[in-house]
């Protein structure tokens, strides 16, 4: 390339307390405007913020998801700058001593487009610091006019800063979605896009091998893993363009119209200096003790990363069905349960597959088996109904001992996908569906001998055929056995009886 793109990300996720970083005031969306704005959200004066320790601990646990430094003192700093949804004139934000320092996250990339193979890159995290949210300016109402809304003032945000490590827009696409996938595992923030509760401002710099870094612009506000990528491309050709004509790429901050695929300047970028950074009066250092560190790290669950370490080498799936069973905690728990031997009740009279535990089967359920109908069927159900994991109509504890089904030959996977619509239409448990609807299959080998032997002796001609070279007949046989026993018969069984027949 002639070029190369140098892309840094600014993530802002709201964190998931239930009040606001300073003051008691409530975080819940949806309210009516300015409800929810307090004394200290709108910056009466003599109030003084007190900081929400849950929000802290949140930032902690970022840090020790990503291998990050946890600042035993940081520094709360008044950003200062006007804008009309900004009540106090200034945030209250981190500067030069954050909670968080330099971490990293490792992530799998791939490719928009072209040939090329999904490839493993780290990026570096150079800090996230706590700071307060504001308020939100809604324009253009009926009559032409634009109302201020300070329910959102005050909310607490982690700002999730990147280094520039990233050089095309599957990177950070790629690098956007684990984080996502990250804050909503370890619990510490929603993910909700569309309430603004994860969104992300892109530095897009463009040079020439080499050279020293060029201008960036910071695209503000990205709330759509989509629009991340169209902005960046368009960013990219936009700076491209420009310099190949003579012109000159200015420091600036810039949106992206999803109507028309287009970058556009919002206003100049300010720099660190321009905010007037200075520590704020009102709080004092916050102290973190090693203490509360290890009490943090206690609650952390298994993170993906080592969750899909696991499922390779002890479960034997793929790299691929794990990660994407690890792309969100909810999927993952899902496919935990179904293996889970306590979740399977044998059919009553019979002996269900009980073997201790091995690589790639837990509780009579392989892994794979397993992986392959979330994957497939149940992630497929869950799109076409418009619905996430948390809404699934069938249990993991369901799936699970219609699995177990599959796995002792009681039925076919013809068999169970009649009793998964079953359950996701009208739910009940895998065995009630199988007995009501005689899906159980004939296991006996005995009577699909006798079948066989029924089916070898009306067709005569065709068996002479096939023993004189058309194997293709084989297809012929199972067919009419199967239909014989209506379906029923195990397949496994009923191919390996004709073979033997059929070859005398």
């Amino acid at each position: 390339m002639q070029w190369e793109i140098v892309i840094g990300l600014e993530v802002h996720t709201q964190l998931s307390t239930s009040t606001k970083i300073f003051s008691g005031a409530s975080t819940a969306f949806g309210a009516e405007p300015n409800t929810q704005a307090d004394a200290v959200s709108i910056a009466l004066p003599g109030v003084l913020p007190v900081l929400n320790k849950g929000a802290v601990e949140r930032a902690i646990k970022f840090g020790l998801a990503t291998g990050s430094h946890i600042a035993n003192r940081s520094v709360f700093a008044r950003k200062n700058y006007f804008y009309p949804d900004l009540p106090k004139g200034y945030q209250i934000s981190q500067f030069d001593l954050p909670v968080v320092g330099q971490g990293a996250l490792t992530i799998q990339v791939e490719p928009l487009s072209g040939n090329a193979k999904p490839y493993e890159k780290t990026v570096r995290i150079t800090r996230a610091h706590l700071e307060e949210d504001a308020g939100k300016s809604v324009h253009g109402d009926s009559q032409g006019v634009t109302g201020i809304d300070l329910n959102r003032a005050g909310t607490p945000l982690l700002e999730i800063v990147s280094e520039p490590d990233m050089s095309s827009a599957a990177e950070a696409v790629a690098y956007a979605k684990a984080l996502h996938t990250l804050v909503r595992w370890i619990g510490i923030c929603d993910g909700n896009m569309q309430e603004g509760s994860f969104r992300c401002d892109v530095n897009v710099s463009v040079r020439k091998p080499g050279q020293p870094l060029g201008t960036r612009r910071e695209i503000k506000n990205l709330n759509s893993f989509k629009f991340m990528q169209q902005a960046i491309d368009y960013e990219v050709q936009w700076q491209i363009d420009t310099i190949e004509n003579g012109g000159k790429v200015h420091q600036a901050t810039i949106l992206f119209n999803p109507d028309t695929g287009e970058t556009r300047a919002m206003r100049s970028k300010e720099d660190a200096h321009d905010y007037r950074y200075f520590p704020d009066p009102d709080l004092l250092p916050l102290e973190i003790s090693n203490e509360w560190i290890e009490q943090v790290r206690s609650t952390l669950p298994e993170l993906p990363q080592a969750k899909q370490a696991r499922y390779v080498n002890d479960l034997g799936l793929s790299a691929y069905d794990a990660s994407i069973l690890t792309s969100s905690r909810e999927m993952a728990d899902f496919f935990e349960t179904a293996l889970n031997p306590s979740s399977i009740l044998p059919l009553s009279g019979e002996e269900a597959v009980r073997s201790s535990p091995d690589k790639g089967r837990l509780g009579g359920v392989e892994a794979k088996l397993c992986a392959n109908w979330i994957i497939g069927e149940v992630s497929a159900q869950l799109n076409r109904d418009g619905l996430d994991m948390t809404q699934c109509p069938i249990t993991a504890q369901q799936l699970g001992g219609m699995l177990a089904r599959i796995a002792d030959g009681t039925i076919s996977n013809s068999g169970a996908k009649e009793v998964f619509r079953t359950m996701w239409a009208e739910g009940g448990e895998a065995d009630a569906i199988i007995e009501a609807k005689g899906l159980k299959q004939v296991s006996d080998s005995g009577a699909i001998e006798a079948l066989v032997d029924e089916i070898i002796a009306g067709n005569a001609d065709k068996v002479a055929e096939y023993r004189s070279g058309k194997d293709k007949l084989f297809g012929f046989f199972v067919g009419l056995a199967m239909k014989a026993s209506k379906g029923k018969a195990n397949p496994a069984q009923l191919n390996d009886i004709l073979k033997k027949k059929l070859e005398g």
